[in-house]
């Protein structure tokens, strides 16, 4: 079983129900073992002015292959109404693959790690919450890669929700 790490954002409809609700379908799937969930936090949004981001990380299990699993986030992401039509743009769900164990791979429709995390915040802190001293398969520590970004703008919230 493959241990798998991903990050989880919205800022449209509800942002906290939206995770919720995502992470409510990832521990109904038959393939995927929600092992843990990081706290949350507001965050900024890159990109076009819009409303501030809910984000987390969560730790999975799972035997789907990495498509497979991208798959699954994705539909879960179409049943919660994800609309791709503004680069960067607000979104009721984003479910992104950040590790999966230590893999990498570069393919048009995927990228392991994930290509931008090393430099997001919004991704890194979530991550730390779960395991600030993962490493990724270059051999750095996500601990390592925060002490490079400006955390600037984050927010920790209470935890308690799902």
């Amino acid at each position: 079983m493959a241990e798998v790490y991903i990050a989880l954002g919205s800022n449209l409809d509800q942002p906290h129900k939206q995770l919720d609700s995502a992470l409510e379908s990832l521990a109904l799937h038959a393939d995927i073992d929600l092992i843990a969930v990081s706290s949350r936090y507001q965050t900024p949004p890159i990109g076009p002015q819009q409303p501030d981001f809910i984000n987390s990380a969560a730790k999975l299990g799972t035997d789907l292959s990495p498509e497979a699993l991208l798959d699954a986030l994705q539909a879960i992401e179409h049943q919660q109404n994800r609309q791709r039509s503004v680069h960067w743009g607000p979104r009721t769900l984003d479910l992104d693959i950040l590790l999966y164990g230590d893999l990498v791979l570069d393919t048009p429709r995927l990228t392991i790690p994930h290509a931008l995390m090393t430099e997001r915040a919004f991704v890194l802190v979530p991550l730390a919450d779960l395991n600030s001293h993962l490493a990724l398969p270059s051999g750095e520590t996500v601990i390592e890669l925060l002490a490079n970004c400006s955390q600037q703008g984050i927010v920790k919230l209470e935890s308690g929700h799902l």
